[in-house]
């Protein structure tokens, strides 16, 4: 048998094959990187073929072995199938990873938005259900929040669910669904009373992707992929006990996924794209020849500092958040933070490019890998809130500075909707 992590809760033990069988190590958080440093150059550190497997089969694959490793929910609670340890070990874990381009794309909304927040919300049934598939890779997530009326106004959403007996029936479309043409299940934000301001008459759901109504059409974008999606809902069926939260209380169910998203963007193992890491550009400046230059070794000591800083402030929160503190709206730091930071990293690789950013061969991998993400970059400003949106909560939220005047405040949503404010 392999050596591998053990956890319980709140510690760590690494099983290890000797000639007189197997023993367990406690490990702290400093070990458990190690660990984490020994497995992953195990399993990426070379270029295994893959053979006939595509992208979301090797995605599978590369989670389950990340779990059975003891390296997937890291903070988890053990009880639903996670590893139930503190940050610590998670930022030990994210700051190996941030050397890889870890396959498990598809993963990252699960992972990083619905899983945590059915640890918060959800029902023991819930939790049992979900969780440790979601972990193992077996059942991917997506988020069902931006309409075509609605992107960074949320609240503003149409979609209607309509009671049905004990079930409900939704009608509606969403927007910029990533990952939505793989999931099997989606966290649905709809609307379940217009009689009140819009903020109180939402309900979070989660849907089954693949029931009767749901259409989910992909969107390509300018590099030829689909990261995102259109879903069409006709008369869907969700069955009452698919709540997640209380019925009424969506905008609370949203903040926390909304909260989780936001921090989630500095992680490596979950919203950080390795591609604009600084290991990735330090490996490019060398290999362009120009790592010895002044101004690229200030840019990439600039975005180390910065990198780093940004890594630290999410494990922190992600700390005081498993000791149960309230975030408020510094989550939008972090979100926006994150943002900035790839902003700072494609600005890094122009200059160490040169002409070189202009064109290059379709065999230069590397560059290859940095232009896609560069392309991907400006959606982190995006999703989740714009860097505006985020700047507005920081402002009032945390500076106190006044509110923006709206016209909607104090209405029903029934009152409003016919006003074209958005």
């Amino acid at each position: 048998m392999a050596d591998r992590v053990l956890t319980t809760t709140g510690s760590a033990r690494y099983e290890r094959n000797t000639c007189m069988g197997t023993r367990e190590e406690q490990l702290s958080p400093e070990e458990f990187g190690i660990a984490a440093r020994r497995w992953l150059s195990e399993r990426l550190g070379g270029q295994p073929d893959t053979g006939d497997l595509d992208a979301i089969q090797v995605a599978r694959s590369f989670q389950a072995d990340l779990y059975d490793a003891g390296f997937a929910g890291i903070t988890f609670p053990a009880e639903w199938g996670g590893q139930g340890l503190s940050a610590a070990y998670q930022q030990a874990f994210d700051e190996e990873a941030a050397h890889y381009e870890l396959p498990n794309f598809v993963f990252l909304v699960g992972l990083a938005m619905c899983g945590p927040t059915l640890v918060d919300l959800g029902t023991a049934t819930q939790k049992r259900r979900y969780l440790r598939s979601l972990l193992r890779g077996e059942e991917i997530w997506s988020q069902l929040f931006s309409e075509p009326s609605a992107g960074s106004d949320v609240a503003g959403l149409r979609t209607r669910a309509v009671r049905d007996g004990d079930d409900w029936i939704v009608q509606g479309q969403k927007v910029w669904t990533s990952r939505a043409q793989y999931a099997r299940f989606g966290a649905l934000l709809a609307r379940t009373d217009p009689s009140v301001p819009k903020h109180q008459g939402l309900t979070m759901f989660i849907l089954d992707m693949h029931a009767p109504g749901v259409t989910v059409r992909p969107l390509t974008v300018m590099s030829g992929r689909s990261p995102f999606n259109e879903v069409f809902l006709d008369e869907v069926r969700v069955p009452g006990d698919a709540v997640l939260g209380a019925v009424g209380d969506g905008w609370t169910s949203a903040l926390t996924m909304l909260d989780h998203e936001r921090r989630s963007v500095g992680s490596p193992s979950y919203g950080g794209d390795t591609r604009l890491s600084f290991n990735s550009l330090k490996l490019f400046a060398e290999s362009m020849g120009a790592a010895g230059e002044a101004s690229v070794r200030r840019s990439l000591t600039e975005l180390f500092a910065t990198e780093r800083a940004v890594s630290l402030l999410t494990a922190r929160l992600r700390e005081e958040k498993r000791e149960g503190q309230d975030l408020g709206a510094r989550s939008s730091v972090a979100k926006l933070t994150g943002a900035l930071l790839l902003r700072q990293a494609t600005a890094a690789f122009t200059e160490m490019a040169g002409p070189s950013d202009l064109a290059w061969s379709a065999d230069d991998e590397r560059h290859v890998a940095i232009d896609s993400a560069i392309k991907a970059a400006p959606s982190v400003g995006i999703a989740g809130g714009t860097n505006e949106i985020q700047r507005n909560i920081i402002g009032e939220r945390i500076l106190g500075l006044p509110r923006e005047p709206s016209v909607e405040r104090g209405k029903s949503f029934a009152e409003t909707q016919g006003s074209g404010e958005e």
